[in-house]
């Protein structure tokens, strides 16, 4: 999966001031991507306020973004849930041709045992038509799935392909990067720690930072693949204070105001979501600022 190497970017969906889907923002950010080095698009992701979407308005954000994309870069999916069955329908009714790959969250809320998320990634591979991420995010799922977990998914389908690790445990991803098959990718689902994932062996990062300041990102990123350590580590420390501050008051506020002040799109979130605080937003205008100087 030559295509998932480098840096993917979790798309935001951005909303008009009377909350609906503004596709020509949508257009704006997909470009901005492109034109600054990303390596492929995650679309309808948990930073996409995928569950605050109904049904046609997951299908108008699939729409804008494959039309703006123009077959430039290659696009993720995301397709996840708590209910194993409403995934499984999805990943079979669903036209996932324009898709290299789904990424799927491991269950939130429901906690289940190692077995329950090992049994529901089973259902989802034997039910996807194209290659799996698996997405480990215990602080938003409240389990974390743990590499022995993940290293039978991998080795028991073929079509499980790569992990989105986002424990923010980079002991548990140096064991999942020693451990794991050899064809099997080991990305970043937390800016922070990329760099060290990927000098440690990792294949990448999909990333919310890297919206905001995608050549900055994408090109840490390409310099750690090619290890470059110390042009690598001083773009990861421009960037560094930025991903704390986007992150400080919940994602994917943080993003969009670092987007509005970009003149890319509007930081309007849906609830229970709120924007940053006004104090928070001047930090964001300053960093973006000291970043993009």
């Amino acid at each position: 999966m030559q295509s998932l190497i480098g840096t993917g970017v979790a798309l935001v969906t951005p909303f008009k001031n009377d909350f609906s889907v503004d596709t020509q923002a949508l257009t704006r950010i997909v470009n901005f991507q492109i034109e600054g080095g990303i390596d492929y698009l995650v679309v309808l992701g948990t930073t996409a306020e995928s569950a605050t979407l109904n049904g046609d308005e997951k299908n108008l954000v699939i729409e804008t973004v494959i039309k703006a994309n123009k077959n430039r870069l290659p696009l993720v999916l995301g397709v996840g849930g708590n209910n194993t069955y409403k995934v499984v329908e999805e990943l079979k009714t669903r036209d996932l041709s324009p898709f290299v790959a789904v990424l799927s969250v491991s269950p939130y809320y429901n906690k289940p045992t190692q077995e329950g998320i090992f049994q529901h990634f089973k259902a989802v591979a034997e039910a996807s038509p194209v290659p799996v991420i698996l997405y480990n995010v215990p602080g938003r799922t409240a389990s974390n799935m743990v590499p022995s977990t993940v290293f039978r998914l991998a080795h028991d389908f073929k079509n499980i392909v790569a992990i989105k690790e986002a424990a923010g445990d980079i002991v548990q991803a140096m064991k999942l990067i020693q451990n794991k098959p050899n064809d099997f990718l080991v990305i970043s689902g937390d800016d922070m720690i990329t760099l060290p994932m990927i000098l440690a062996g990792g294949a990448g990062v999909i990333s919310v930072i890297g919206e905001g300041f995608p050549k900055e990102f994408s090109t840490m990123v390409r310099f750690g693949l090619e290890r470059n350590v110390e042009e690598a580590y001083q773009l990861h420390y421009l960037v560094a204070d930025a991903i704390d501050l986007i992150f400080e008051q919940g994602n994917p506020a943080g993003i969009k105001e670092v987007f509005k002040t970009l003149g890319l799109c509007e930081n309007t979130v849906r609830l229970p979501l709120v924007n940053v605080n006004e104090d928070l937003a001047n930090r964001i205008r300053q960093m973006v600022k000291k970043v993009l100087n």
